[in-house]
């Protein structure tokens, strides 16, 4: 992984392009982050950092906690978040701090939350199950389960059935998404679309996983005009 940071998501919001374009984008304070501690492949295995976000008073944690975040500085973090590093981050010592810049206008990440949550649901709303027709004779059923298929063999309901039950509260990624806008003053990222989570909740942004591969252009292609006059007809 060669960019990531700890973030809180502050909204949603439009910026305008040059050309008038509206872009719907969703603003995250990114950082300051402390590296807390530093993990390499002699002695652990892998590369690694563990990012320490937001400051948290001494009385909100323990003793074991609090001597593990002394040791990269007198400020202690709330939020411990470890990821993979490679590249020129993997360089970073414990105490050193990454900011919002350590993004740049036009990168790809993949950003991680925890969903809001809908309290309990139905299976409509929870699985997007069909619902019968609100006509005579069907009785008040119409957004029920209905039968779960269990016969006197095996006499069960299977794990992993499609049931009514707590709804969000999960964590769930969304991929690809290109960072519009960069401000390290603010320490403050804008991305392109929605993020998992509510105004202040704590999201994970880090370089996607995707692929972005350079088309190649032709410039000696041609168009033939008679394929083109047929299209027009």
């Amino acid at each position: 992984m060669k960019k990531a940071i700890i973030g809180r998501k502050v909204g949603m919001t439009q910026i305008f392009t040059e050309e008038g374009k509206v872009i719907p984008v969703t603003v995250i304070e990114a950082g300051p982050c402390t590296v807390i501690q530093k993990k390499v492949v002699e002695k652990d295995g892998y590369n690694a950092l563990q990012l320490g976000f937001e400051d948290v008073p001494e009385r909100k944690l323990n003793k074991p906690e609090i001597g593990h975040l002394r040791k990269a500085g007198e400020d202690l973090k709330r939020h411990l978040k470890e990821f993979k590093f490679d590249g020129e981050l993997a360089e970073l010592n414990v105490g050193d701090v990454l900011t919002a810049d350590v993004f740049e206008e036009g990168d790809f990440v993949d950003v991680t939350g925890i969903s809001k949550g809908k309290g309990y649901a139905g299976v409509v709303k929870r699985w997007g199950h069909g619902v019968q027709e609100h006509t005579h004779g069907v009785g008040p059923v119409h957004r029920s389960v209905g039968s779960t298929g269990a016969n006197s063999d095996p006499a069960r309901v299977f794990p992993g059935m499609e049931m009514p039950g707590h709804l969000g509260v999960e964590q769930v990624t969304i991929q690809n998404l290109d960072i519009v806008k960069v401000d390290p003053e603010l320490n403050i990222i804008a991305v392109r679309g929605a993020i998992p989570g509510p105004r202040g909740g704590i999201v994970y942004v880090k370089s996607t996983v995707k692929t972005h591969r350079v088309k190649q252009v032709n410039n000696t292609t041609t168009i033939n005009p008679q394929k083109l006059s047929g299209r027009n007809r």
